[in-house]
């Protein structure tokens, strides 16, 4: 008798299992409807410095699963036409509907945008909703698509203050290993942990390391070369002399180094879309110039003569983007072309000779 209660003991359990499983795939399953978001200040915000202090509250409806789940929801940014392809998330919550942004904080994610931060304009902005679901682990579920809100659209006018980035040491032997060199660095454009920035090696085999912070406190490099960091590992090696693109991320602990070389190309040039026009680095102002006739057409910049890297300008404001759009020259001449990768935010100038 012992035995066959174990035994119906044993299948009721299975059983409740069983039902469990089917409850959590029933979740899984379920076509959740999205949720509604309210932006404060409607279609137009203007952001004022006294009020840097201020919180702005954006609010929504709750995502509907049909179910008992917890999801999170987080507020992305992004401008308008770039379909949220690479969007700034503002912060993510998951027990309330609701999250405030300081007028400080929205107004510092802004500025990089604008072709003259000094100058202040209207940046059509559009924001939205994303609800993903997570496991007990913290894991978000894959088999439950991520959903948004539909898209609200607002146009936000930044105040002017100095940009200060979270910086990034690239210390080494070519400017004699001193980690408060605020000119070899590179920035955290989104205050994401993620760096990137070129600096120029001047000589082969040149050694450096990575640094938070005006000392050797906080410091990285990678033992084994293999692109991963760890902290207090060994000296990075560039085998070749050369500008580089750096790009660092301390979440993740991984990093990459590219040495690049910067050309022109597009229609506007005498090669066209296939062959690149060489720009020249220009070590005392840290930019790459070239002086060409161009005609009234399209233009780009690509580094190595090839499209793995190259930029463009979405919006026509003067400030690039990877992969952006065709840069438009508007009327026929012999122009000096300006790249300057030297900051944080990458941005470019024709300007015609006479």
């Amino acid at each position: 008798m012992k035995n066959v209660a174990i035994f119906i003991l044993a299948i009721a359990l299975f059983g409740i299992t069983s039902c469990k499983k089917d409850e959590t795939k029933a979740i899984l399953n379920s076509s959740p409807g999205a949720p509604t978001l309210s932006v404060p200040g409607g279609a137009a915000l203007v952001l004022l410095e006294a009020n840097a202090g201020v919180a702005l509250k954006y609010t929504w409806a709750a995502a509907d699963y049909g179910a008992q789940v917890i999801p999170t929801y987080t507020l992305q940014m992004d401008k308008q036409g770039n379909n949220f392809a690479d969007p700034s998330a503002l912060g993510a919550v998951n027990t309330v509907l609701e999250f405030s942004v300081l007028t400080s904080d929205l107004n510092a994610k802004l500025l990089p945008l604008m072709f003259d931060p000094k100058v202040p304009e209207a940046l059509p902005m559009e924001f939205r909703i994303m609800t993903r679901v997570k496991d007990n682990n913290g894991n978000v579920i894959d088999s439950i698509k991520a959903v948004y809100s539909a898209v609200v659209k607002q146009s936000i006018t930044p105040y002017y203050v100095p940009i200060i980035y979270p910086l990034l040491g690239v210390p080494g032997n070519y400017q004699g290993w001193h980690p408060e060199d605020s000119s070899t660095t590179i920035a955290s454009v989104k205050s994401n942990d993620k760096y990137e920035g070129y600096i120029n090696f001047p000589d082969p085999n040149t050694e450096f390391k990575y640094t938070q912070g005006p000392s050797w406190d906080n410091n990285w490099g990678d033992d084994g070369a293999n692109g991963t960091l760890e902290k207090n590992g060994a000296n990075i090696i560039a085998t070749d002399a050369g500008y580089y693109k750096l790009n660092v991320d301390l979440v993740a602990l991984t990093h990459t180094f590219l040495k690049t070389t910067w050309g022109l190309i597009g229609s506007a040039t005498s090669g066209g879309w296939d062959t690149d026009t060489p720009m020249t680095y220009d070590v005392a102002n840290k930019v790459w110039t070239v002086t060409a006739d161009l005609t009234a057409a399209d233009i780009k910049f690509r580094a190595n003569g090839g499209w793995d890297l190259n930029y463009g300008d979405d919006g026509a404001n003067g400030t690039l983007e990877p992969g952006g759009a065709n840069i438009t020259v508007s009327e026929a001449g012999n122009y000096t072309v300006t790249l300057n990768l030297s900051n944080p935010v990458y941005k470019y100038k024709l300007v015609k000779n006479k």
